[in-house]
């Protein structure tokens, strides 16, 4: 989870859906304590497009990881474009 804080990353809701619609996303990190409706749409995305999930326990610690001083509910690695 350190490598989030440095990554090419995207963070938040609408940014990660993006990434995964887009297929730009390489691995998304779920908070565990993230609402249920909000994870369900990810987590089939993540699904149909073969992408890994790694869950997190809570919104601060993925926020932290981030970089960022809020919880955050997902956030995913992008892919390095060459």
């Amino acid at each position: 989870m350190e490598r989030l804080k440095h990554a090419k990353k995207s963070v938040g809701l609408k940014q990660t859906l993006e990434a995964v619609r887009t297929n730009q996303a390489t691995l998304v990190y779920l908070a565990q304590d993230a609402d249920q409706k909000v994870v369900e749409e990810i987590t089939g995305l993540c699904r149909q497009n073969d992408i890994p999930i790694e869950y997190i326990e809570t919104m601060k610690q993925l926020g932290k990881a981030c970089g960022i001083d809020v919880g955050a509910s997902m956030a995913c690695l992008l892919k390095i474009s060459d």
